[in-house]
């Protein structure tokens, strides 16, 4: 296998063995990058003299047996991190020149921790969209068929693990962004309880919604990341001093004797025929394994799609209003079509005489979605659903039509709203490209989230196939 489409844990133990070095690892990352990202359209900032200089820093530290979680290992960044000294661009053209004077909260993590920083990911800008269409700098291709979209938000952070440009990704996730794109790619993409990984540094989209998380080639290396990532910040006020257990230690207990509950809202008209065939594949080999099934009810999801964006635009128009062209960045002409439907949906939501009829009920109702979770799990111990009821349409289909594109995001937007974390599994191929299911539990449930995915994968293996066969 080729060294830049190993696991972390792999890495790790070849570095530890010294059958290679954390420069070979980088230098295979930087071969495939070279090779496909004018295709592909994955990084738009490269560091390669900072993330050489980073790992001929993690080989001296391998030599001399020092031990840290990430030592050596190439990580990619969404271009809503800001890192010191790199450009930070949240791929809009506003901000095509901005260069932060520091490190977010995370990437300070991930450094501290010895990862190696390959370069800066393509997204849809400010995070806005489902398919990666939506970036200033031209779109992201799905590497298992370039003429269709790999999701988005986070679009390059997903197309950087699957096709062997970097070990691990980070991500943001509002309404879907880390698990619809790890569904279309073949990744394992985690969308943490909110607030469990701070957003200090990290270019807002909602704030109320936003979740930091990161993709990866299988559980386990999600599990050691997020042991890396996750914590109380004091410069983010929306992470609670809960205390950040080992999300591997539970990683192989299997699935014997949990409740998994199916939720009848997810399994609707408009769901993918196929795509339902595979979620029912994964939930018969868990009952097989000894888990129990119970059929469940979310009976407010039907107002979830509507909710989130009423109250997702007002709180983009909010965030947006600060880059006015004076302090840094261009002028608020250079917003793309995107940004500015956001923010004159979320302006109009906002207004006097509309904030009643529109944005206080969504709220209402975002309470009463969130108690239907709150409900379910106290009959079940988590929840499985699929993470888009369609597959990844080509490029272009639904450009014109942002309506069709947000109906994308229905079965992943609720648990944003909710609160509460998601694992996106992969579960198979269909017509080539690939599908996922989303493991859902309470707040803080992450362990058993990772517990769950990995009695699957290891029983399926789809992570080992990259869609160049190396």
């Amino acid at each position: 296998m080729k060294l830049s489409h190993l696991s972390i844990k792999q890495a790790k133990k070849g570095l530890k063995e010294k059958q290679f070095s954390s420069v070979d690892l980088l230098n295979s990352c930087f071969e495939e990058i070279k090779k496909r990202n004018t295709n592909l359209n994955v990084f738009l900032t490269l560091s390669e003299k900072e993330a050489t200089e980073q790992a001929k820093k993690a080989d001296k530290l391998i030599a001399n047996r020092q031990d840290l979680p990430l030592l050596g290992i190439p990580i990619a960044l969404k271009d809503l991190f800001s890192t010191k000294g790199i450009r930070t661009t949240a791929a809009s053209k506003v901000l095509d020149d901005y260069i932060p004077p520091y490190d977010a909260t995370v990437v300070k993590k991930l450094k501290n921790a010895g990862a190696v920083i390959v370069g800066k990911a393509n997204c849809d800008a400010w995070a806005h969209g489902s398919s990666g269409e939506n970036s200033d700098f031209g779109p992201t291709k799905n590497p298992w068929n370039e003429a269709y979209i790999p999701g988005g938000s986070s679009s390059g952070s997903a197309v950087s693990v699957t096709a062997g440009m970097a070990l691990a990704a980070t991500g943001t996730d509002t309404g879907g962004s880390i698990r619809l794109p790890a569904s279309f790619t073949n990744t394992v993409g985690i969308k943490p309880t909110y607030g469990r990984v701070s957003r200090y540094g990290i270019i807002a989209m909602a704030s109320s919604l936003d979740s930091i998380g990161h993709f990866t080639k299988t559980v386990e290396d999600s599990a050691s990341l997020l042991n890396v990532t996750a914590g109380k910040d004091e410069l983010d006020a929306t992470t609670p001093p809960v205390e950040v257990l080992d999300y591997a230690k539970d990683l192989n207990k299997g699935v014997k004797g949990l409740k998994i509950g199916i939720p009848k809202e997810y399994f609707i008209e408009g769901l993918d025929k196929k795509i339902k065939e595979e979620i029912e594949k994964a939930i018969k080999f868990y009952e097989k394994e000894g888990a129990q099934i119970i059929d469940i009810s979310l009976p407010n999801t039907e107002y979830a799609i509507a909710t989130y964006y009423i109250i997702q635009p007002a709180e983009v128009s909010s965030n947006l209003a600060r880059y006015d062209g004076i302090r840094f960045g261009n002028a608020r002409e250079t917003f793309g079509d995107e940004a500015k439907r956001r923010i004159m949906l979320g302006t109009f939501t906002l207004s006097v005489g509309y904030y009643d009829a529109y944005y206080k009920k969504a709220m209402r109702v975002r309470t009463l979605i969130k108690q239907d979770f709150d409900n379910a799990f106290e009959k079940v111990d988590a929840i499985i659903a699929p993470v888009s009821p369609t597959m990844p349409w080509k490029l272009g289909e639904k450009v014109n039509d942002p309506l069709k594109m947000y109906l994308s995001d229905v079965f992943a937007a609720p648990i944003n709203l909710a609160g509460i974390p998601g694992l996106s599994v992969p579960i198979g191929f269909i017509d080539g490209l690939p599908v996922g299911m989303q493991i859902l539990g309470p707040h803080f449930s992450e362990s058993l989230l990772f517990r769950i995915g990995q009695h699957y994968e290891i029983n399926h293996n789809w992570h080992e196939r990259n869609p160049y066969g190396l």
